[in-house]
């Protein structure tokens, strides 16, 4: 409790930041690439020798793929009844089934599962998420935006070589060969600015304002992204009779709000932006109600 009394601390920061002029308009993207950069890298180097590479680990890996594949199972058909445009269906096709399993994850596995929970993490989002939205993510911008906006091998080749990427490779790579204590202890320091930089920037982002066009897509896709998907990942394990700590980090990862730079692809290839944007900023809002929930449900 006293670490999500943490992550409340510093959005409530963050909000505060926002409205003083100190603070420059691009503050909050300094503070997230040097967590994509810095921060985010180091935990994960500190974290892969950790991880147990069993049946365990291999729960964690195909959840994401087999939600994604119940987001567009759920959003298709809706979209034809509800008539909504090709532009928002892009949307909720591109973000709803991705994501923010690392910027929003960490800290939130941190606080309610504790350091033990990381590596598990680690396997959901670099086999699930990375790799979904490598994939899947680019086949939508192909499909849905605006043509010639974006390359689609651009886009994959971004997703693979992202700092974290590289860092889960490199972990993987050093597992026979333990860190002499030196860099263990360094990797931990650094790792530990994760949760003030990406929660003080979230504070920084959220925005209260919604357009009356996109409500219907958005209730329905958060929907989907923050109740169904977990819900429906926690049934199948307890009739699978799948339990554990790995269970119980898929099935919470799989709670987490839209991811960001999905969005921003999504808005950059010509999609409905208003519904991009409001994906993930009331998303990241309704997470800290919902991912308690998921989490007492466990």
């Amino acid at each position: 409790m006293s670490n999500f009394i943490l992550i409340g601390l510093f959005v409530g920061l963050g909000l505060l930041f926002r409205r003083m002029e100190a603070f420059p308009k691009d503050s909050a993207q300094v503070l997230n690439m040097f967590a994509l950069y810095v921060s985010l890298p180091a935990l994960i180097l500190l974290k892969i020798p950790q991880l147990e590479l069993g049946s365990d680990a291999l729960v964690a890996a195909m959840t994401p793929w087999a939600l994604l594949l119940l987001s567009i199972a759920l959003i298709l058909p809706a979209s034809r009844h509800f008539g909504w445009s090709r532009a928002k269906t892009g949307v909720l096709l591109l973000v709803v089934p991705i994501g923010n399993t690392s910027f929003m994850g960490v800290p939130m596995v941190n606080a309610f599962f504790g350091p033990s929970g990381i590596p598990y993490l680690i396997v959901y989002d670099q086999v699930g998420t990375i790799l979904i939205f490598a994939l899947y993510g680019s086949l939508i911008l192909a499909m849905y935006g605006r043509e010639g906006t974006l390359k689609v091998s651009s886009v994959a080749r971004r997703a693979l070589t992202f700092p974290p990427t590289i860092a889960a490779a490199a972990g993987l790579a050093l597992r026979p060969w333990p860190y002499p204590e030196a860099v263990v202890s360094a990797l931990h320091g650094i790792s530990q600015s994760l949760t003030p930089l990406v929660m003080t920037a979230i504070g920084l982002q959220l925005r209260w304002r919604l357009e009356r066009s996109v409500l219907g897509p958005l209730s329905y896709g958060l929907l989907i992204k923050l109740l169904i998907t977990p819900l429906a990942a926690l049934a199948v394990c307890r009739l699978l009779g799948l339990t554990g700590l790995p269970v119980d980090i898929a099935v919470f990862e799989a709670g987490m709000p839209p991811m960001v730079t999905a969005a921003a692809l999504a808005v950059v290839a010509g999609m409905e932006s208003e519904l991009a944007i409001a994906l993930v900023g009331v998303g990241i809002i309704f997470s800290f109600a919902t991912l308690p929930i998921i989490y007492f449900l466990l």
